[in-house]
């Protein structure tokens, strides 16, 4: 056997070789490696989406937790000023009430004191008539004695000194 028929024989193979692979072989793998590639590809940058949509999520969800603080205090200060509000209104009523209560007991205690007055007036007079009579020895008519209390009284008026 000669050595360059061996080597133009294996040259010959191995073109044929290299020809068959690189025709139905080299296809095939290079298409999965291309899909593996492309697959590998999508799926970084579905991280990557899913990376930018997280940060934009928490970002949102910053924006709307400051939103919610924010109306919170809000709802915290309307409370507060209408707490205020009600308590100032409770107080104002509460004095008016207080005044009112303490003009309707003056008022009382003056219709008390005229009465008292009046009462002590009457027996005062009456005793005043009572001892008179028996200054006199006898007893005053009834007209007579309506008359003489009157008279009394209307005195003991100008005589008293006058309180509120």
């Amino acid at each position: 056997m000669n050595i360059n028929l061996t080597l133009l024989g294996q040259t010959i193979g191995m073109i044929v070789f290299v020809w068959l692979t690189m025709r139905y072989i080299w296809p095939p793998v290079m298409n999965a490696i291309e899909k593996r590639r492309q697959e590998i590809a999508d799926g970084i940058a579905a991280g990557e989406k899913g990376q930018r949509e997280l940060a934009d999520a928490r970002h949102g969800s910053d924006a709307i937790m400051q939103e919610a603080r924010q109306k919170a205090v809000q709802v915290v200060d309307l409370a507060h000023k209408r707490s205020s509000e009600l308590v100032g209104e409770a107080k104002h009523v509460a004095v008016a009430e207080g005044e009112r209560l303490v003009s309707a007991a003056r008022t009382e205690i003056s219709n008390e004191q005229t009465r008292a007055r009046d009462g002590l007036r009457r027996e005062v007079a009456a005793l005043a008539v009572s001892g008179a009579a028996r200054l006199l020895g006898r007893e005053v008519d009834a007209k007579t004695h309506a008359a003489l209390l009157d008279e009394l009284a209307a005195e003991l008026e100008k005589q008293a000194p006058k309180h509120g």
